[in-house]
């Protein structure tokens, strides 16, 4: 027999959004479900020894599973209910709450909830889905399977690899097995510039004289049982391969870093409207979905570059669903223009009480000198100048906000433009 349960909060992902969304919601006062699919709690944290996170919320530099303790460790005195090895196989939404279907040690059990929040974290691309041509033989594998293979198993994965791709983990993967002794050959990356953070690049690849190549992709893998060689190439600013570039790299492995992608798929299949740009949900400056009762937070809203922010958004997050009422939204579109890769939140709530909004952006292109303009109706309401601009580097931003300025609002726009330094 199945057993019904209720409550007032339940979030999905124990990640460093969902411990974050969950400890918020229950200092609010409300009853709240902590659903994990894993034994342990902290999502990516657990495999992430290297340090450096917790420095813009703790002023310290903390390892991943430090920086998780500093949640878990509340938690366990919380009065929060937490489900590990658990998984919520259907959703069912009606106006007043939320219905799941959770597969757990003791059994299938139903949750009635009057809030539900997605911190499902995201996942990486693999070789299929940047078109690497070859048989796919052991030895191509992604950062974060290479960093569990390394960190939690204590099995070095390879003995002369190249990276492709310069996203962060590839670049703190690249560390860390040349200190285990791998050999590793080069970081290649198919833009004209990095993806990852410039304190990694120059700790992870400058510090160990690993060189970095860009604007070179790998095109095609070799071997049979395992990974043999593989084939680089030039690309044109279209990032397609140059004929008669090809290079041959003998390695034993393949490691990529090619980027991530929000994990939204329960999100989608109960029709939560997902922004082309970022992958996750769009959201209102409480993570509140446009579906109410429905919030997301973290790197399933959209993918973070720090972990600080990522607890920050569930926190947001969780303070709003345990207070959550279905009374009517004023939801104002907020738009960016081609200097930008996105603005998060995609809305705001005229309505809403709370006059300090915070956005997170990140620029088209490296810029210098940059100033951010926000405009409604062409009257312009804030604007902010940058000296520098990178599009990996995500930008917090706190702009106030009242009703009265957000009145007779279509629209707020995000503009940014180079501005020339005297």
């Amino acid at each position: 027999m199945t057993q019904e349960i209720v409550f007032d909060v339940t979030v999905i992902g124990a990640g460093p959004a969902g411990l974050a969304a969950a400890l918020a919601a229950d200092r609010e006062g409300a009853k709240v479900l902590l659903i994990e699919r894993e034994a342990r709690l902290g999502g990516i944290l657990k495999q992430c020894i290297h340090d450096g996170f917790g420095l813009v919320r703790f002023g310290e530099k903390l390892s991943g599973p430090e920086y998780a303790q500093r949640f878990t460790e509340p938690l366990s005195k919380s009065n929060i209910a937490v489900w590990t090895l658990s998984f919520v196989s259907e959703i069912q939404i009606d106006q007043q709450e939320s219905v799941l279907t959770v597969i757990t040690r003791d059994g299938i059990k139903r949750v009635h909830t009057r809030s539900l929040i997605f911190a499902t974290g995201c996942r990486e691309r693999t070789s299929r889905q940047i078109g690497v041509q070859g048989r796919h033989c052991a030895g191509v594998l992604t950062a974060g399977s290479a960093q569990y293979y390394t960190n939690i198993l204590g099995k070095l994965p390879t003995k002369r690899c190249v990276i492709l791709g310069s996203g962060d983990i590839g670049l703190i993967m690249a560390r860390r097995l040349t200190l285990e002794g791998a050999e590793v050959l080069g970081v290649y990356e198919a833009k004209p510039t990095p993806s990852g953070l410039t304190r990694n690049i120059s700790q992870c690849l400058w510090d160990f004289s690993i060189p970095l190549y860009t604007s070179k992709t790998v095109t095609r893998v070799f071997g049979d049982a395992r990974l043999s060689a593989v084939e680089v190439a030039s690309v044109d600013s279209c990032m397609c391969p140059i004929a008669g570039t090809e290079e041959m790299i003998p390695c034993d492995a393949l490691i990529l870093s090619v980027g991530l992608i929000p994990e939204n798929e329960l999100a989608e299949s109960i029709g939560v409207p997902i922004d082309s740009k970022t992958k996750g949900a769009v959201v209102d400056e409480r993570n509140e979905t446009l579906l109410r009762g429905i919030f997301a937070c973290g790197n399933a809203l959209h993918v973070n570059d720090l972990v600080d922010y990522v607890s920050e958004s569930g926190e947001i997050a969780g303070k709003a669903a345990a207070n959550h009422t279905r009374k009517s939204r004023g939801l104002v579109p907020v738009e960016c223009d081609c200097s930008l890769l996105y603005v998060v939140p995609q809305r705001i709530d005229r309505k809403s009480e709370q006059m300090e909004r915070v956005f997170f952006f990140r620029s088209l292109q490296d810029l210098d000198h940059a100033t951010l303009t926000v405009t409604k109706c062409g009257e312009t309401l804030f604007t902010k100048t940058y000296a520098h601009l990178r599009p990996p580097e995500m930008v917090r931003l706190s702009i106030v906000l009242s009703s009265e300025q957000l009145s007779g609002c279509e629209a707020l726009r995000f503009h940014l433009e180079e501005t020339k330094h005297e």
